[in-house]
């Protein structure tokens, strides 16, 4: 991996460089996404099942577009019970976690006659994108499913690539089945998002999309924000490690490389306050590449994307953190616990050599749906509270509303509402 001393020139350029895999930088695909989600609009499953024959090779019809049960029988038969006994151990931490994040409605009432209050209410309906293609995810299902589970949405649809043999991968639909979801289909890509934003025949309109998927998905979630509520545009996978010199090197160049094999656009950046430990990462960096299954995908994603900055102190480290603002930070310093009440911008953090990356991936319980390209500035990780709507209650009795009816329409007046203040001053007359 480079390693390059962090200052102002090298901090402004990485920024740069990661602003390069914000999905709204890929502009030469919205023409594209628009197409296929505007003719999935107007021509519904025909244009679904079309696109599905284009891109994936398999030819879709009504009766063979949703999951059946059969299928499902079939796929909890192919599933180890190793990784079945792993799902149900993961599913119960990530809902005891979510639980945790459930809201109620309040209502707070005074003597003089006033009630105000908040009325929580789950949307009705939400539709789960679950990625395919170059890796397999029945660790997204759950953390897309459960958390509008707890919220108590009624319908919750899942959309999935099918595979060449025209089924869903049979981890990841064991998984939709553990996690709750109500209906699941076989199909992906941008036309799924068209498809869940509008309705066809076969696949009911949905009141939320949620779930992260490849450029195209994520333009086509853009698109059809508005129509429909989204959870968030994510990019692609991204992790930085914070480490002093009593990191182990071994450890973070594992760590490093379990978000780099995403994809060739992940990032995986080390910030740290030893050059000797950037020098002994980059080394088991490379070892470490020989050795792992997707090689090439790692070469890539570090080649792109893969930076050691070594910093004059701890400060500037902690600074370029909240700047980078990553999907996952690791610390790994002495202290990690005081670092952490440092960091302003981050998706999550893990603290301690013994809290990796993937602990949250898979098991820990809090959501691995994570805002990415910067956005940890201002967005927060997936939630119970994506899946509920606040709606105000407001109650004033008639000796309430005399006390202050002046100040009502005196506003009003000051704006030049009248009607305003006359739907006030009609109460008094």
């Amino acid at each position: 991996m480079r390693i390059v001393q962090l200052e102002e020139n090298s901090r402004k350029n990485l920024l740069e460089s990661l602003l390069k895999r914000n999905p709204g930088s890929y502009e030469e695909y919205t023409d594209r996404v628009l197409e296929i989600v505007n003719r999935v609009r107007e021509e519904g499953d025909g244009a679904l099942f079309d696109y599905t024959s284009r891109f994936d090779g398999v030819q879709l019809t009504a009766d063979t577009v949703q999951v059946t049960k059969e299928e499902v029988e079939e796929a909890y038969r192919q599933v180890a019970p190793e990784l079945l006994g792993v799902i149900r151990r993961a599913l119960e931490n990530i809902r005891s976690y979510h639980e945790k994040q459930r809201r109620y409605s309040w209502f707070d009432s005074k003597e003089e006659g006033t009630m105000l209050g908040q009325k929580i209410t789950p949307i009705a309906s939400c539709g789960v994108y679950v990625p395919g293609g170059k890796a397999v995810y029945p660790s997204s299902v759950l953390m897309n499913i459960v958390p509008a589970k707890v919220a108590g949405v009624e319908k919750i649809l899942m959309v999935t690539p099918p595979g060449k043999d025209g089924r869903v991968n049979p981890n990841t639909l064991v998984a939709a089945v553990e996690a709750g979801a109500d209906r699941v289909y076989k199909v992906g890509g941008a036309q799924a998002i068209g498809a869940l934003a509008f309705g066809t025949e076969s696949i009911p309109k949905v009141d939320k999309i949620v779930g992260p998927g490849n450029i195209y998905v994520a333009l086509a979630k853009k698109s059809v924000f508005g129509h429909v509520s989204i959870d968030s545009i994510a990019g692609p996978s991204e992790i930085l490690v914070l480490a002093d010199e009593t990191a182990n090197p071994r450890y973070v160049a594992a760590d490093l490389l379990s978000q780099a094999e995403h994809d060739e656009m992940a990032s995986a950046i080390l910030v740290t306050t030893s050059r000797e430990l950037a020098q002994k990462v980059s080394e088991q960096v490379d070892q470490f590449v020989e050795q792992l299954s997707r090689r090439g995908i790692l070469e890539k994603s570090l080649e792109n994307y893969g930076y050691i900055l070594v910093a004059d102190s701890l400060q500037d480290a902690i600074d370029a953190a909240n700047e980078i603002a990553s999907e996952h930070l690791e610390i790994v310093t002495k202290d990690p616990f005081y670092v952490m009440t440092k960091i302003k911008n981050a998706g999550a953090i893990f603290l301690g050599e013994y809290s990796s990356e993937p602990l949250g991936d898979y098991f820990a319980g809090p959501n691995h749906i994570l805002p990415t390209n910067g956005t940890a500035k201002f967005f927060s990780p997936l939630s119970v509270d994506d899946f509920v709507k606040k709606s105000s209650i407001i109650y004033y009795s008639r000796e309430a509303l005399e006390a202050v009816h002046q100040d009502i329409e005196a506003f009003a007046k000051a704006e030049h509402l009248t009607a305003h203040a006359n739907s006030i001053a009609v109460r008094f007359e």
